[in-house]
């Protein structure tokens, strides 16, 4: 049980403690080693402890509706992970594995508590901590934002649908009207310059055969592409929903999380300034 003070003394919020203090809290935390590939811990565990990285590299991710994994952060050295679930007391939200042999820091809401009495500002440093927990959540949603929309509606596509696209596409662009006013052009100029030897001389009834025969089949093509259009933009407002959904939850979470904190920090502040008095 226990660890060497030195390892705690690299730690970005263990910095403001002093030798004595350290010593106090390297006597209550535990080092940990983990091999490769080995889970720290996983989704759902209750979470009397987080980690901090002191060697080697982990990955935290955590599974979403699609039941794909979604990487939230590989830490570095001296940054905390499951560290929100640790202060709530709930299940963990992610999972953390380590990606190559690594050494970890084991702390728990008492330990925390332990610095808090005797470093006060080190609350900065653990709302730090949750901040850059809720820019990576965001930076997540405006990731797979951008990136489902597109996946989810080409997965679906048909190839008759690509061909209805194509048509449209080609049909309401002016390559078309001018090709097909030249067309139009050159067939009523020929069959007018040989006049009774024309095979469809004026008012050209072959010519209008063709045009409807084209009518007809053009209209339902650009309306078969016009309802997948209508499907593009309920598959984007559906995954919009569902990411707004999600960002909603996270920021609500983190939004307890940290007045959580705050209100901590504020009771250890206020019984600190009691016991000076």
């Amino acid at each position: 049980m226990g660890c060497a003070p030195e390892l705690l003394r690299d730690i970005p919020l263990f910095a403001l403690l002093d030798d004595e203090e350290l010593a106090v809290l390297a006597s209550q935390v535990e080092s940990k080693t983990f091999a490769l590939r080995e889970r720290i811990y996983k989704m759902g565990d209750l979470a009397p402890q987080a980690y901090v990285l002191i060697s080697g590299r982990a990955r935290v991710s955590t599974v979403d509706e699609d039941q794909q994994e979604v990487v939230i952060d590989e830490p570095s050295k001296g940054e905390f992970f499951g560290f929100a679930s640790m202060l709530e007391q709930t299940p963990h939200q992610t999972s953390a594995v380590a990606l190559e042999p690594s050494t970890c820091i084991e702390v728990s809401r008492d330990d925390i508590a332990t610095l808090l009495q005797s470093k006060p500002h080190a609350g900065m440093d653990l709302l730090t901590t949750l901040g850059r927990q809720f820019h990576a959540s965001q930076n997540l949603v405006r990731v797979r934002a951008s990136r489902n929309s597109n996946e989810v509606i080409e997965r679906e596509t048909t190839f008759g649908e690509r061909i209805a696209d194509s048509v449209a596409s080609f049909g309401g662009s002016w390559v078309f009207i001018i090709l097909f006013g030249i067309c139009l052009t050159v067939y009523t100029a020929i069959n007018v310059a040989l006049d009774k030897k024309a095979w469809d001389p004026y008012p050209f009834i072959l010519l209008n055969l063709f045009l409807s025969m084209l009518a007809a089949i053009q209209a339902p093509v650009i309306m078969m592409s016009q309802n997948r259009q209508d499907t593009k933009d309920r598959v984007r407002g559906e995954l919009d929903f569902e990411v707004n959904r999600r960002a909603e939850s996270e920021i609500q979470g983190l939004a307890s999380k940290l007045n959580l904190l705050d209100d901590k920090v504020d009771d250890l502040v206020d019984l600190l300034r009691t016991r000076k008095s």
